[in-house]
């Protein structure tokens, strides 16, 4: 996926290391049906027609169900299919691939852990007895600082940006850079939504904001063009002052 994944497991209550194969084995997979960088993948296979409705995996027939669903919902913002580009619906296949991941880490009983990958995370349990997983943000123009910390039990955060990889996130309905904002941070049940619902607010520029409100389950912490914070109340108790 071009990113480092990494997972902290605490007080595992058997030995994890087939765990962490069956994890780290279904990301590899994940990358090479999804990745338009592969050739030979599936999405790059099926973006030039070289496959039929009929011969799409169930995987991708999900990811493009997750695809066209945030595209309605942003009104055209977000989208995998941007006009003289290959099909490439990574806007949401990382956060389907690390929560599915951390459900399989569930299924072979982790109970207290903590998948980050490449800035998105999924938290089970507790880091220590009573103490939540502590989830930093990384400024957007300082690289050394952080500029929120939240404490998450049993959820996931993820945060869309320009500062690792340039302007790669494109609004749908101009094909232009999206613009307005310098991050956007959400919260959520699951990687899936956060993930998804973050690339989608940060394409809308600073009408994401308040779409990403409204979208069940998530809460907001983002930062504009002009240095202003925009947060949902509901984080003060998460935040970490």
């Amino acid at each position: 996926m071009g990113l480092p994944v990494s997972v902290e497991i605490r007080r595992p209550a058997h030995d994890m290391t087939g765990a962490f194969d069956r994890a780290f084995a279904w990301l590899r997979s994940v990358d090479a049906r999804f990745s338009p960088f592969r050739t030979d993948s599936e999405v790059c296979r099926a973006g030039r027609g070289e496959l039929a409705p009929d011969d799409y995996s169930r995987e991708f027939i999900e990811i493009m169900r997750l695809c066209a669903e945030y595209e309605r919902r942003s009104g055209g913002a977000f989208t995998a299919r941007l006009p003289g580009r290959p099909l490439d619906p990574s806007g949401v296949v990382k956060g389907w691939a690390v929560q599915r991941m951390a459900e399989s880490l569930i299924a072979d009983g982790a109970e207290h852990f903590c998948v980050n990958a490449g800035g998105d995370v999924v938290t089970r349990g507790e880091s220590e007895p009573g103490c939540r997983w502590r989830v930093g943000v990384r400024h957007p123009e300082r690289g050394d600082r952080m500029c929120a910390v939240f404490r998450i039990r049993d959820g996931a955060v993820a945060t869309s940006g320009a500062y690792e990889r340039g302007n790669h996130i494109i609004d749908g309905r101009t094909g232009r850079a999206a613009s307005g904002l310098l991050c956007v941070t959400i919260l959520a049940d699951d990687l899936v939504t956060a993930d998804a619902v973050a690339t989608a607010a940060f394409a809308l520029g600073t009408d994401g904001i308040a779409w990403a409100a409204r979208q069940p389950g998530c809460l907001v912490f983002a930062i504009d063009a002009h240095h202003r914070v925009h947060r949902s109340s509901n984080l003060d108790g998460l935040l970490i002052p």
